[in-house]
């Protein structure tokens, strides 16, 4: 071995001198700090994004569920002011003051002036009061079971926006495959016309399929961005964040095959259930209505020098005169509201039994032709294009022949990526119809 020069040696110690400061100038403390950075949240990778955490994040983060439990709350603190007495009203006066003769603008030599104290009470009955209170707690209920609903509608639009991404990601992953096979083709359809064995068109037409797949590829980047977006509305997460595995579509969802039993639960219903219960509630407050608050009023009069003091109790009611036209009016008008609600909520339930049924039937349907394709024509599809490629190596074939068997193969599982995803809708509707907090809807099951 031949000696190393001195210009290498004094490199080497120059070297040795620079390590030997590093390792005196990094203190545990500083090791500790570029262990932290480098184990820190920034340099991490996020954290795959599946479905239900998509949706547990939406509804952690959505601002309209925040708003319909301030709005229940509104509606039960309303409910115990209801059900209060009126606060007495205080009445202080100045009465019989003469205006002329010697003892005019006198408050005390007259025997009549007086001055007064009196203090009102209205006694609403105890069954009007709690008739107002059983209307606003009916109220505080048909909120909460919008809250329902919204968290159901949440849920499933933010399942579908994760599906839909997912799928757009699906497309672009055999889009980029697609399009580096259909590079190596165009090198090898160049290499071959150059040497005479093959023919410029086959050049020119696997150079024309590179294009074609490379203008889709630009289209579905553009609908993925948006896909993420779409998501990151939902969720509050980063754009990028990759997503997980996605869910299998397979298993059934909870309730399938038993429309009748989801549609007791299902939130719209159980929406208008309340509704028309609140819109009941408020008939009784009507039919209560009907009877007069009865007034009681104390009044203590004090009169001048020599002449005695007075106290005064009266007793007021409203003259219900022409309660046909007005209070009965008024309790038949709630009366013909409930009805209405009733039967609005009758068809209603019509409308998704036949919905539940229909996507039911959807779902089973994707399934068994996703069945299908794996089965059956994705096998056929890569026979050919194998079958295809041998008889263009072997001169039996042009190029054209070999491209367009794979543009059959590529379209075939867009096709499938396609009906996954119209599968996946079908299940997420089905999936996230009843949401996730039916402890909260005790009670208003229509």
């Amino acid at each position: 071995m031949e000696p190393l020069s001195p210009a290498f040696g004094g490199l080497g110690r120059r070297r040795g001198h620079f390590i030997a400061r590093c390792r005196t100038a990094i203190t545990p403390v500083h090791m500790a700090v570029l262990i932290g950075l480098a184990t820190s949240p920034i340099t991490q990778a996020a954290e795959p994004l599946s479905l239900p955490q998509a949706v547990q994040a939406a509804l952690a983060r959505s601002p309209a569920l925040v708003a319909q439990d301030a709005a229940a709350r509104a509606a039960r603190e309303t409910a115990v002011a209801a059900g209060q007495r009126p606060d007495p009203v205080l009445r202080l006066s100045l009465d019989n003051v003469p205006l002329s003769g010697p003892d005019r603008y006198s408050t005390s030599r007259d025997f009549m002036t007086a001055k007064s104290v009196s203090l009102m009470q209205t006694l609403p009955s105890t069954a009007k009061r709690q008739a107002r209170t059983a209307r606003f707690e009916r109220e505080a209920q048909t909120v909460e079971a919008g809250r329902l609903e919204q968290s159901a509608t949440i849920g499933r639009d933010t399942a579908i926006a994760w599906l839909e991404r997912q799928a757009l990601e699906q497309r672009l992953g055999l889009l980029n495959e697609q399009l580096g096979e259909a590079r190596l083709l165009v090198q090898a359809s160049e290499s071959a016309a150059r040497s005479g064995s093959g023919s410029p068109a086959d050049w020119i037409a696997a150079r024309e399929s590179v294009a074609q797949l490379q203008q889709t590829l630009l289209g579905v980047e553009a609908e993925r961005r948006n896909a993420r977006l779409t998501l990151a509305r939902w969720t509050g997460s980063d754009p990028e964040q990759p997503l997980a595995t996605p869910p299998d579509v397979t298993p059934s969802p909870t309730g399938v095959g038993n429309g009748a039993e989801r549609l007791a639960h299902h939130p719209e219903l159980v929406r208008l259930s309340a509704q028309e219960a609140a819109m009941a509630a408020e008939a009784e407050v009507a039919r209560q209505e009907r009877d007069p608050d009865w007034s009681t009023e104390l009044m203590l009069s004090l009169r001048g020098p020599g002449y005695p003091n007075m106290v005064s109790l009266a007793v007021s009611v409203p003259l219900t005169w022409d309660r046909p036209q007005r209070q009965d009016r008024e309790l038949a008008a709630r009366l013909a509201q409930v009805d209405a609600l009733r039967a609005e909520r009758e068809e209603r339930a019509r409308e998704h039994l036949a919905e539940i049924r229909r996507w039911e039937e959807g779902w089973r349907a994707g399934l068994a032709q996703l069945a299908l394709i794996d089965a059956e024509r994705l096998p056929l599809a890569e026979q050919r294009i194998q079958t295809t490629l041998a008889a263009y190596r072997g001169g039996r074939a042009p190029l054209s022949e070999v491209l367009a068997a794979r543009r059959m193969a590529l379209d075939l599982r867009m096709e499938r990526i396609d009906l996954h995803l119209s599968t996946a809708r079908l299940w997420a509707q089905l999936a996230y119809l009843i949401p996730a907090e039916p402890a909260a809807a005790q009670g208003l099951t229509p």
